[in-house]
């Protein structure tokens, strides 16, 4: 069970079938739908649960926690809270968690983006204490998995990009690898400066510095990771728990900043946003003044996170870059003129 891609969604659907569906009833039901596909999360939904099976080589013991900190009761009303989810088939198989479905974002609505909400949220999330020992946040970790996996989707050969070498056929869509030889392309290579410009602790390379360090984090903040619950006018919560843990909580901020310093969030969600969080308590910023010395690093490692996402996608896909993949890519270049970080202390 759970083994290979064709056979995870199959199983995913009929168990998210199965626990949906009232026993002995006549199936009426529409037939499960994908939601994602990817080996790093499998995402199917029947009816109102949502079933997904996490990448092979997840750490369990830390899933757990993650998971445990979703249920714990000081999280209610910001966290989605799982469901009970059956033991693994096999020490092998990929672990399953189940969740209630939620109402998404609507993508095609900009203008009713919940920027004030989700900020709301992020406050009280790093606001409250750590209820129990938790792993670390997988933001950096994650940023440094992203800038490997262009690396050496750029290195496969499968890119028409100019300046790329066609060389080994790795499969992108495995743990990458570091390559030997960097690429040649002009856009990896503002990716990577920017990337090199970074602070250690931003590329996952040393633990997060103390004083920036032990808040409960989200660890991978978009709009794509709230729902509304019950749907589908319940109140909004958090979800996607798999990079959740303790660490700088203005990591979670880092993706809303570098959109705005990149010109793809408008000013007035930016600052709809930043009020909302300061109005809530959140600790990542000082109460007023300049946000941007607590903000810059990961606004900046985000960036290029961004970047590097859109770089191996377009290996892939065999494409230049869109508008606003190009813009995350030109921010890199501006990022390699900065110093690792801006300095801090009062607010100005």
């Amino acid at each position: 069970m759970l083994t290979t891609q064709t056979s995870v969604v199959h199983d995913l659907g009929t168990l998210a079938h199965r626990l949906s569906h009232p026993a002995r009833a006549p199936c009426v039901c529409e037939p499960p739908q994908v939601l994602a596909d990817r080996p790093d999360g499998t995402v199917v939904r029947s009816g109102t649960i949502v079933a997904k099976a996490h990448a092979a080589d997840t750490d369990r013991e830390a899933l757990a926690a993650r998971i445990a900190l979703a249920a714990a009761p000081p999280l209610a009303g910001i966290l989605l809270p799982p469901l009970p989810a059956p033991a693994p088939a096999a020490p092998t198989a990929r672990p399953v968690t189940l969740w209630p479905l939620g109402a998404p974002v609507d993508p095609t609505d900009p203008g009713a983006a919940p920027w004030a909400e989700a900020a709301d949220l992020l406050a009280r999330l790093h606001r409250t204490k750590p209820p129990f020992p938790l792993p670390p946040m997988r933001g950096p970790a994650k940023a440094a998995r992203a800038v490997a996996r262009m690396r050496a989707a750029l290195r496969a050969g499968t890119t028409a990009l100019p300046g790329v070498p066609a060389a080994l056929s790795d499969d992108v869509t495995a743990p990458p690898r570091v390559p030997a030889v960097e690429p040649r392309d002009p856009a990896a290579l503002s990716v990577l400066a920017g990337w090199r410009a970074l602070p250690p602790w931003a590329r996952g390379e040393v633990p997060v510095p103390a004083q920036r360090g032990g808040f409960l984090c989200h660890g991978d903040l978009h709009l794509g990771q709230l729902v509304r619950h019950p749907a589908p006018d319940g109140p909004w919560l958090l979800i996607d728990m798999d990079d959740a843990g303790v660490g700088d909580p203005a990591w979670d901020l880092g993706r809303p900043a570098a959109w705005y310093a990149a010109g793809l969030l408008a000013p007035e969600d930016w600052s709809v946003f930043l009020d909302a969080y300061r109005s809530a308590g959140g600790p990542a910023v000082p109460a007023d003044g300049d946000p941007w010395p607590a903000l810059d690093v990961p606004a900046r490692a985000l960036t290029v996170q961004t970047a590097a996402v859109a770089l191996a996608k377009c290996a892939a896909e065999q494409r230049d870059p869109d508008e606003h993949e190009q813009l995350m890519i030109e921010s890199c270049a501006r990022i390699a003129t900065l110093p690792p970080e801006l300095a801090t202390g009062p607010a100005s």
